[in-house]
């Protein structure tokens, strides 16, 4: 089976559809549309489409300098990132701040051809480059409002970070400077080995215990071992209270890809406090799922047994799950297919396990059957090479007004940018932090390296604006 790269930023399917349904609102905000060109790239066609985006403007001084605070949308619906990033809030009354959250293209309601947005005729649209010229625009018209030429700071996380960066380097007369949290924009073939990604996933379990990675690693061949009769995957289907029983050896395979996409969520969730941005997770989580895993001599039904009550803490923390659903979880949403789709075309992430350095089975990359793949589902090959050539790939030198950040505990981090590039383009290491913790809202539980990153943007971002 093709090893898709993970989606970046935030969601298990059905459970990025839950948080968007239930979102209480801490953040007030006007929806607007723009009227987007649905090509930037060619004068033979004036189509457009309606790009969303949402805006606050109680703090902003238009009569001054003040700034504009924009965040650059990632591959899903930007509501969600509009409550899951509290840092941009927090500060733009001390900067008279226009606040800005705007939607990519082809996900949330911003699909250029409504529900047939994902047609092979019309996905072909859906690319970072023609997103961030979206964005442009929409600085521009911000600006042309105004008659003024408001400093643009850009704030981005994950996927958003790769964009905010990528924006700062390809269009500098636009963009002040960008905070880019938690952006891969090195986890690219021949930029990074396939391998980093799982094994950081890993010590992070390891760092709680060895044991816990090590029966982690165990479990895989005792899923299989067990569930090779139908005594065993009746055994399984119970202990674990699972929604659908498992009858076939594709039941066990998705069973085994949901528990991959679990552990990689924790790492990613893995902040010191209690939160429902993946799922409704205790603080510390990879610690409490590693509670039950921590004797060395867990085998067989023990061992699945202790693995069942850490995997509990992910998918049943609140006790209000019925059963592990854990088929349901990978019924393909919208922002799924997005991400799916720019993964075949310039998202080319390579991903693979050695079994060793990592908590996984081996599993090679194999990009003859990825390509392969990408060709029978969307009739496109995917380009490897695209991203480097397009953005600069790890010669970025020139780079200015960037601040690359990375928790320690992330996944991502792996192919992050983790040193400075330039006088101005500076990385930050932010310790016992995870996937873009810097970027939410203050929390007296955070680490201190994200206490001082956050006094430290501050300082930069009135530099810019100063500029």
């Amino acid at each position: 089976m093709m090893q898709q790269p993970p989606l970046l930023c935030f969601y298990v399917y059905i459970v990025c559809l839950f948080s968007v349904g239930h979102i209480h609102s801490q953040y007030v905000f006007k929806t607007e549309y723009f009227e987007a060109k649905l090509d930037h790239f060619t004068f033979l066609s004036n189509a457009t489409f309606k790009l969303r985006y949402l805006v606050n403007d109680s703090y902003w001084s238009p009569d001054t300098n003040a700034p504009i605070f924009f965040y650059v949308g990632n591959e899903g619906d930007i509501t969600l990132f509009v409550q899951n990033t509290g840092f941009i809030w927090e500060i733009a009354p001390e900067f008279n701040a226009l606040v800005v959250f705007a939607e990519h293209r082809f996900y949330g309601e911003s699909m250029p051809f409504g529900n047939k947005s994902y047609d092979k005729g019309n996905i072909g649209y859906l690319s970072s480059s023609q997103a961030m010229m979206d964005y442009i625009d929409l600085i521009a018209e911000l600006r042309h409002n105004h008659n003024k030429q408001f400093p643009v700071v850009l704030f981005g996380g994950s996927y958003g970070g790769m964009l905010a960066a990528w924006m700062r380097m390809t269009y500098p007369a636009s963009v002040t400077g960008a905070i880019a949290s938690s952006a891969p924009i090195w986890q690219f073939p021949e930029m990074t080995h396939c391998n980093s990604y799982y094994r950081v996933i890993t010590s992070a379990f390891s760092r709680v215990s060895p044991n816990c990675s090590d029966n982690i690693r165990k479990s895989w061949k005792t899923i299989d071992d067990i569930t090779k009769t139908d005594e065993g995957k009746s055994w399984l289907s119970s202990t674990w209270n699972l929604c659908e029983p498992l009858q076939s050896s594709e039941n066990v395979t998705t069973l085994r890809d949901y528990l991959d996409n679990v552990y990689a969520n924790l790492g990613m969730a893995n902040y010191p406090y209690p939160t429902d941005f993946l799922a409704p997770l205790p603080g510390h989580p990879v610690k409490a799922v590693c509670k039950h895993l921590l004797e060395k001599d867990l085998e067989g039904k023990k061992l699945l047994s202790a693995l069942f009550q850490g995997v509990s803490v992910y998918f049943n923390y609140t006790g209000n799950a019925k059963c592990l659903n854990y088929a349901s979880a990978y019924q393909s949403s919208l922002g799924d297919s997005g991400w799916n789709y720019q993964a075949c075309t310039e998202m080319v992430m390579p991903i693979c396990t050695d079994g060793k350095h990592d908590m996984y089975e081996v599993s090679e990359w194999n990009f003859t059957e990825y390509a392969e793949d990408c060709y029978e589902k969307y009739g496109v090959k995917p380009d490897p090479s695209h991203v480097r050539n397009l953005y600069g790939g790890k010669h970025i030198s020139t780079a200015t007004n960037i601040i690359f950040s990375n928790g320690e505990l992330d996944p991502w981090s792996c192919c992050g940018v983790l040193h400075n590039m330039s006088d101005t383009a500076q990385a930050i290491v932010l310790a016992d932090a995870a996937h873009h913790l810097d970027l939410r809202a203050s929390n007296p539980a955070d680490p201190e390296s994200v206490v001082e990153a956050r006094k430290y943007y501050r300082t930069v971002i009135q530099q810019w604006i100063s500029q």
